[in-house]
């Protein structure tokens, strides 16, 4: 029998830390030509649509910036979740319950109109979602339930409630009967940048002043300090002084106020209303964005334009070769696994070892004899 095993290296080279997702990225981009030309397709030329052609127009240009925005936040936050060995799988269902409560302002209270709407938009979507990320957070720490499976189950039930919603009390009464909200009145728009060249808003902004925040933070406050100390050793951390219990709250918390504040920049502002699907799933990319990203929220920044690059490219294949729309979901879980597999072989070494086989115990042999 042989058996595979991983054992931990002493010295990980930090040349290799710092290459693997450019590896990731490299061997995704391969992996994507071959799809390619198994479709049929000019690789190159596909590649180009893909990658080059969102880049060289400027209103496709602001259309990265609308997919970047809450990429970016949602993986900035989720890396101080990961960082601090808490695994937040639902960064997707506090993203919509952010923009649910976000919306409660333009939907129900259509005659508030003035410069207060917006922050308080802002204020609740990110509290929104800091609570919708406090379940699994309250779960584990009371009843040290699997935060992995609560979270991604509780996507499922935010999505139903935003079905409900807006086919429901919140549908548009002169909508047509579409499951749609009242658009959004201008005092509960993101303001644009540039309008007169696309439709990007200051959620990009936002973003990335979110991200700066997260990271100084992480690498110049004692809390960030902690983070790190209880993510590498949970019981270092403990001989410290820090709480295992209050970081689950302080991390989900974070990564939920963000996502609730990815939620309402994307509804308030290219969509400008309530839909049954407000996400693409952003908050499932994010993962990728915070690993891309190396866990760092200045990572994450750089991150967020790739993956929102994917989403484009996608979108300009699907238009320009007549391809599938999953074409920009392959490309992102080839980028996950090819970055967490070089993660792997930089940290460990593979041995392959074979097991020694069980030796059989001797059975007696019984003998009969016959009687006369």
């Amino acid at each position: 029998m042989i058996r595979i095993e991983l054992h931990r290296r002493s010295s990980p080279s930090a040349t290799l830390r710092l290459l693997s997702p450019v590896i990731g990225l490299a061997l995704a981009v391969i992996t994507g030509a071959i799809m390619f030309s198994l479709m049929g397709k000019n690789p190159a030329t596909a590649l180009y649509i893909y990658f080059i052609e969102p880049l060289t127009e400027a209103w496709s240009v602001h259309e990265l910036l609308i997919k970047a925005a809450p990429l970016i936040l949602m993986g900035a936050g989720l890396s101080i979740c990961y960082l601090s060995n808490n695994w937040n799988i639902g960064a997707e269902g506090q993203f919509i319950m952010g923009a649910l409560a976000g919306s409660i302002f333009p939907v129900l209270f259509t005659d508030f109109q003035n410069p207060l709407v917006l922050p308080l938009m802002i204020g609740f979507a990110m509290v929104g979602g800091a609570l919708w990320a406090g379940i699994p957070a309250l779960l584990k720490a009371r009843f040290n339930t699997n935060e992995i499976l609560v979270s991604l189950m509780l996507v499922y039930i935010a999505e139903r409630v935003l079905d409900y919603l807006v086919r429901g009390p919140w549908r548009n009464p002169g909508g047509m009967n579409f499951p749609e909200s009242v658009r959004f009145h201008d005092f509960a728009r993101m303001p644009e940048i540039l309008p007169a060249d696309g439709r990007a808003n200051i959620g990009i902004i936002i973003a990335i002043v979110v991200a700066v925040a997260l990271w100084f933070m992480l690498s110049r406050t004692l809390k960030g300090f902690e983070i790190r100390v209880l993510g590498t050793s949970p019981r270092a951390g403990r001989f410290a002084g820090f709480s295992s219990r209050g970081m689950v709250f302080f991390s989900f918390l974070i990564a939920g106020a963000c996502a609730g504040l990815a939620g309402i920049i994307e509804v308030a502002g290219a969509s400008a209303q309530l839909r049954p699907i407000i996400s693409p799933g952003y908050g499932f990319t994010a993962i990728i964005v915070a690993f891309l990203g190396r866990l760092n929220p200045l990572g994450a920044i750089l991150a967020g334009f790739i993956l929102a690059l994917t989403y484009l490219g996608g979108e300009a294949a699907q238009i320009s070769l007549q391809v599938s729309d999953k074409v920009s979901r392959v490309f992102q879980g080839a980028l996950l696994l090819y970055i967490l597999a070089a993660d792997t072989l930089v940290h460990y070494r593979i041995r392959i070892a074979a097991r020694p086989r069980a030796d059989k115990p001797d059975v007696p042999r019984q003998t009969s004899e016959k009687g006369a």
